[in-house]
């Protein structure tokens, strides 16, 4: 047993992807078999990932989560920030740049609206609930824009690890309910072309949500949105943390 623990810590980012696929080959079996394709494969994909992540965190006693499971070492490179951006960048690779250049001025607009929403959103949601420091107010307003807004804002303005470990829980969420939820709100809003992917991408973010939201609706619209929702990540860390900060700071 020691030496099959040991072969698979050696060969841990193997096992992490295999794992990873039993994983989503067996989420597309449910969607297929017991929800007709209605609840897309990748959001019970991502539902069944946090379940294991939440077992792997009781028990290791909150270290490191399922990375600390003997045989499973390599879930740490797997998940960590290079895959992630590879992940985020290789998105991209399918755009057409002549398709980007018609979106135009709409998108940009998308892209300041969807942050200032979420931010908003999130900030009034906070304040109901009973917090009222801006730092605090910021940071969760963050975490509604995406669960990696959040501990970036939360890090610059100085809040507590409970806040922005509330931040992350309020992207993740998110991310979640726009896997789910694009599908079938798709015909409804015209999300049909590269066009309104990259206006629904701009105005909603979270491009984990929005790329699995989008794969579940058409594939070839992926890449125009995920782009889109990956600016979006990008003016959020930058907007989060200073202009939406002070403005709150002040109004507060």
């Amino acid at each position: 047993m020691e030496y099959i623990i040991e072969l698979l810590d050696k060969n841990g980012l193997i096992m992490a992807f295999l794992v990873t696929g039993i994983l989503v080959y067996f989420s597309e079996g449910i969607s297929v078999r017991l929800t007709n394709k209605k609840l897309p494969g990748s959001a019970i994909a991502i539902f069944l990932g946090l379940v294991i992540a939440y077992i792997g965190g009781v028990l290791t006693n909150g270290k490191s989560g399922i990375a600390d499971i003997p045989g499973l070492s390599g879930f740490k490179v797997m998940g960590g920030p290079m895959f992630r951006d590879f992940a985020i960048v290789s998105t991209a690779m399918g755009a057409s740049f002549a398709v980007i250049k018609k979106t135009g001025s709409v998108g940009i607009l998308s892209l300041f609206l969807g942050v200032i929403f979420s931010f908003v959103a999130g900030v009034g949601i906070a304040y109901a609930m009973g917090i009222h420091d801006a730092a605090s107010l910021a940071t969760i307003g963050a975490g509604a824009c995406t669960f990696v807004v959040g501990p970036v804002t939360g890090t610059a303005v100085g809040a507590s690890s409970d806040i922005i470990a509330i931040s992350i829980a309020a992207g993740v969420v998110k991310s979640i309910l726009v896997t789910i939820g694009t599908p079938f709100i798709a015909p409804y809003i015209g999300l049909n072309n590269p066009k309104s992917a990259m206006i629904f991408g701009g105005l909603i973010g979270t491009t984990s949500g929005t790329a699995a939201g989008l794969a579940a609706t058409d594939p070839k619209l992926v890449p125009y949105g995920a782009m889109t929702a990956t600016f979006y990540t990008g003016l959020g860390c930058l907007m989060c943390p200073s202009v939406l900060y002070f403005a709150l700071k002040a109004i507060l």
